[in-house]
């Protein structure tokens, strides 16, 4: 995981946007997998899908650029843990207003 500056709004404009998708299954216990990826035209259809289907979409360059490096199918690795908590508290308060 390296910690990388970049101007990120200069970045998107010039490489289109870049996507992540988590699965977390609670009751497996296991860490979250990254289960989709990508960057340009199939960013773009994650993140349509994700907002057809009301799945809640985080914009964090630093955490995005963390799972683009990990492969499809892997867990988030422990350093992300702290991240990812906030991620699904803020999910989970989402689910509850609803």
């Amino acid at each position: 995981m390296v910690s990388q500056h970049f101007n990120q709004i200069k970045r998107k404009r010039t490489n289109g946007p870049s996507a992540a998708v988590v699965q977390y299954d609670e009751s497996a216990g296991d860490a979250p997998l990254v289960v989709a990826q990508g960057k340009g035209e199939v960013a773009g259809q994650i993140i349509a899908l994700a907002k057809e289907h009301g799945i809640p979409l985080e914009e964090d360059a630093s955490l995005l650029a963390n799972l683009l490096d990990l492969d499809l199918g892997d867990q988030v690795p422990p350093q992300l843990y702290s991240v990812m908590a906030e991620i699904l508290l803020l999910i989970e308060e989402i689910d509850h207003s609803y």
